[in-house]
């Protein structure tokens, strides 16, 4: 798929990756890290959506939550609509991420960065999640695909048994974890390998699926948990205002649909 670039809004190379924002006909602006789509302004609310709202909706009265990456602020934006959350520590090892997204894409965030209930911590995700004293009753894990072919991806530890294995210890006994999975279509392994991981570190596992048009289709997604589960059944929106998630395509998440 290629769509026609209008103008570059924005690039920038920091000490861990190249960050452009670009004006496009078709999908309004374009946020990519290393040359790769990260988000887009027509269909980031169904992304964030199915990534956030799935698993939050799921919950009975979340009121902590952890994100690790999300420095565009799109994640933040919609746990922050919860007005149970009494907490939010994000961990995004790019300060240049938010910095970029903050002036040319504002709306992504819709002010969470100024949510006196968030706090932003720049450091290493890794890191952060192996010295974590806290308990969170949603963790969102927001970060890059690990490419093929590209060595030292910034996220490659992020998609371990030791990563998770220390996000099983710092999430709450009724809470979820839940991160996205890359495409169903072109890479399926991508979620197997993830299902696989967490199954030797948590109790419950599971998966559902998202249409996101500027990810190819069907993007994955995978949860965790030492005991809850996602809701089978639409769940009602709880008074918030949803684009993208319905009692349809909720049942389409949870459908099983498969591809090949």
């Amino acid at each position: 798929m290629t769509v026609r670039v209008r103008e570059r809004v924005f690039k920038r190379t920091t000490e861990f990756q190249t960050i452009e924002i670009v004006e496009t006909d078709v999908f309004g602006r374009v946020l990519l890290l290393d040359g790769h789509i990260q988000l887009t302004e027509f269909d980031e609310h169904a992304y964030h959506e199915a990534l956030v709202q799935v698993p939050m909706l799921s919950l009975g009265v979340p009121r902590s939550a952890l994100v690790i990456g999300g420095g565009d602020g799109g994640v933040l934006r919609e746990i922050c609509r919860h007005v149970s959350i009494e907490r939010v520590d994000l961990v995004e090892i790019d300060a240049g991420v938010l910095e970029a997204c903050k002036e040319h894409l504002p709306e992504l965030s819709g002010g969470a960065f100024d949510d006196p209930r968030v706090t932003v911590h720049i450091a290493d995700a890794f890191e952060f999640a192996k010295t974590c004293a806290r308990r969170y009753d949603l963790i969102v894990a927001d970060s890059t695909d690990v490419y093929e072919g590209e060595d030292g991806a910034l996220s490659e530890r992020l998609f371990t048994e030791v990563f998770f294995g220390d996000c099983h210890q710092a999430l709450s006994d009724g809470g979820l974890l839940v991160t996205q999975a890359d495409n169903l279509v072109f890479c399926p392994y991508s979620l197997e390998e993830i299902l696989a991981i967490f199954r030797r570190v948590f109790a419950c596992t599971g998966s559902y699926l998202g249409l996101v048009p500027s990810f190819g289709g069907y993007s994955g997604f995978a949860w965790a948990s030492r005991g809850a589960s996602v809701a089978s059944a639409w769940p009602g929106a709880r008074g918030l205002d949803l684009r993208y998630l319905t009692p349809a395509t909720w049942a389409l998440a949870l459908s099983g649909a498969r591809f090949g």
